[in-house]
């Protein structure tokens, strides 16, 4: 069974969201706009454009369109009946919807795992550190030595492989990981 916790863990992994609540709903936002909420009984609600509410709605008939003042803006449904990983596909389309488009188009960029030009972090750490690295918006050895240890081993994708690495070449530069 899905939970509110595994929500929050998709979206707050996600670059500049913010957690907030009104009324009974917990909310999620990036920049100050709203992409998915958790109401009062454990109902999810994600804001989507109209093809993705389509797909969401072919892959969980359970779900429902989500209207407010007459206007379909997203599609909803119980947490009780999705499943972790179509959970946080739909959380990540919502962000990628409601992000500025500089923002979203640099984290699906992220997705590659290519490094963008200004990055000077270590190819070796492989592949899915490096994805997991850039979707948090960890782009460069300072913003690793800005990070702990910790934080960068909950990354999905930063094993401990990647963290020696990245330790290593700190150490070379005379850094480390914050406490």
């Amino acid at each position: 069974m899905t939970t509110a916790r595994q929500v929050r863990k998709a979206a707050l992994y996600l670059p500049e969201v913010e957690e907030g609540a009104r009324s009974a709903t917990i909310t999620f936002s990036v920049r100050g706009k709203v992409f998915v909420s958790i109401a009062d009984g454990g109902v999810v609600q994600f804001l989507l454009p109209e093809k993705m509410i389509v797909d969401a709605l072919e892959r969980h008939p359970s779900g429902e369109r989500l209207v407010q003042r007459g206007a379909v803006i997203g599609f909803r449904m119980r947490l009780a009946e999705i499943n972790g990983q179509d959970l946080n596909g739909l959380v990540r389309q919502a962000w990628i919807f409601r992000a500025p488009k500089w923002l979203a188009a640099a984290s699906v960029e992220a997705d590659t795992g290519t490094l963008p030009c200004h990055s000077d972090l270590p190819t070796s750490i492989g592949k899915p550190a490096t994805r997991a690295l850039l979707g948090a918006g960890v782009v460069t050895l300072d913003d690793v030595a800005a990070s702990s240890k910790a934080e960068l081993a909950a990354l999905h994708g930063v094993g401990p492989k990647a963290l020696r690495i990245l330790a290593e070449v700190l150490q070379e530069r005379g850094r480390g990981f914050v406490s």
